[in-house]
């Protein structure tokens, strides 16, 4: 049989209302990671829905991973369709949770408001809209395609939003995203409907803890402040670190512009007595100070080499500095990734992009880090992109939306990309 892709067009223009229904149910399960709620009820929502419709679903909690408890279980879904026929398999990987919701908000941010062709709530654009999508697409393409090969599958997963650790991560270590199993994965994260995202930069957590000696507060000459040894810190940072880190520039295609330089955020600084009490404080010398640093980097720069960049200032700072003492202990650390834009999965996103929207894609590089970095380095899959509907500033924000008829053009480039990296050769 011929394939016409207008007709898998004209079946998700038709599914219309019953994708903006399946997103604002997603949305209503407030999946809020930390702690991790409520992912065993989005998990069962959808695989009811694709265990109805001829998928094979199994679900896998994350037992021991970095959160994992009987009161927040990290739930995932993987449901599995087969054609019957020998072919490669496309694999849809989407998070189900959210951040928390924030101040600011003009819409309840779990009611799932339609306004204006926009749904508004936590997790719209990121990511439960493109899940949505997603799971109309694969559906429409297998209802108006019975000749296809192949396998499709489509999966939700827990804590990609705190590292992925209870989600891609266990899963690419239990087999899940291997080469046996798996060909083509896209990841309908927020990247804006016309661009095809092919990687990320890397990332370096890392918690410094400056060193002092308490005392009483009235004689602080007794004691050593832990604090105004973090400001030296600081102070150095701001002099001699951040001018560096503007000088780098990379030839990803990083967006916004601002993420082709290398970057650090000061998470947090966290010195002296405790909070969270009521009363007056102790006057006391602050015996330890701690900040955690978040440091982006690019794809041209070395792991060992960022690190040294920010342990070469703390160890001046310890010759120079009298009584300064520091520990610096890694958190988290993630090397760039990026998936190349001839790559099977990233040249037929991107020629999905162009009949549907009749506009030449974009390939980008995220600022941030998402699954794929998992999927590439546990998973060793190479040809994985991020796709999907939904704006990337609206993420984590403040009364985020989705377009509607984002997500319903989204699902068509899916359905398009699927089918094409499913008949590939023939």
């Amino acid at each position: 049989m011929t394939f016409d892709p207008s007709d898998v067009f004209d079946r998700i223009e038709a599914r219309r209302e019953e994708l903006v229904a399946l997103t604002r149910d997603l949305v209503r399960i407030p999946t809020t990671n930390p702690p991790g709620e409520n992912y065993t009820d989005c998990a069962r929502l959808l695989g009811d829905r694709l265990g109805a419709r001829g998928f094979d679903v199994s679900y896998v909690r994350a037992e021991g991973s970095v959160g994992d408890s009987d009161r927040y279980p990290r739930s995932n879904i993987i449901a599995r369709w087969e054609s019957g026929r020998p072919g490669p398999t496309v694999h849809f990987n989407s998070h189900i949770d959210v951040v928390e919701v924030g101040a600011g908000w003009q819409h309840d941010p779990f009611a799932a408001t339609v306004v204006d062709g926009r749904i508004y709530g936590r997790g719209t654009c990121d990511m439960k809209g493109g899940l949505a999508a997603s799971v109309i697409a694969v559906e429409s393409l297998i209802e108006q395609c019975p000749d296809l090969i192949g396998s499709l599958e489509i999966s939700g997963t827990a804590d990609e939003e705190t590292g992925g650790y209870g989600g891609v991560a266990y899963l690419c270590e239990k087999g899940w995203f291997a080469r046996d199993r798996v060909d083509h994965v896209i990841i309908p994260e927020p990247l804006n409907k016309d661009r095809v995202c092919l990687g990320h930069r890397g990332v370096w957590w890392a918690e410094i803890e400056t060193h002092g000696r308490i005392a009483h507060g009235s004689m602080p000459f007794l004691g050593d402040s832990a604090i105004r040894h973090m400001s030296a810190v600081l102070s150095t940072f701001e002099s001699e670190l951040f001018p560096r880190l503007q000088e780098k520039r990379t030839t990803m295609p990083v967006v916004p512009d601002g993420a082709k330089e290398s970057t650090m955020n000061i998470n947090s600084v966290h010195g002296g007595l405790g909070e969270g009490f009521d009363g007056l404080p102790a006057a006391l010398v602050a015996d330890s100070c701690r900040m955690v640093i978040d440091r982006r980097f690019l794809i041209e720069e070395d792991l060992h080499e960022v690190k040294n960049e920010v342990r070469g200032l703390l160890e001046s700072l310890r010759d120079q500095r009298p009584g300064f003492d520091y520990t610096i202990r890694d958190l988290f650390e993630v090397v760039p990734t990026m998936t190349e834009r001839d790559a099977p999965v990233a040249s037929t996103v991107a020629a999905a992009i162009e009949s549907v929207l009749n506009k030449p894609a974009d390939f980008v590089v995220s600022p941030g880090t998402y699954d794929q970095k998992h999927i590439d380095r546990i998973g060793l899959l190479k040809d994985c992109v991020a796709y999907g509907p939904g704006i990337l500033d609206l993420a984590h924000q403040p009364d985020e939306y989705i377009e509607i008829e984002d997500m319903v053009e989204s699902a068509k480039v899916m359905a398009l990309s699927a089918h094409g990296l499913l008949h590939a050769n023939g």
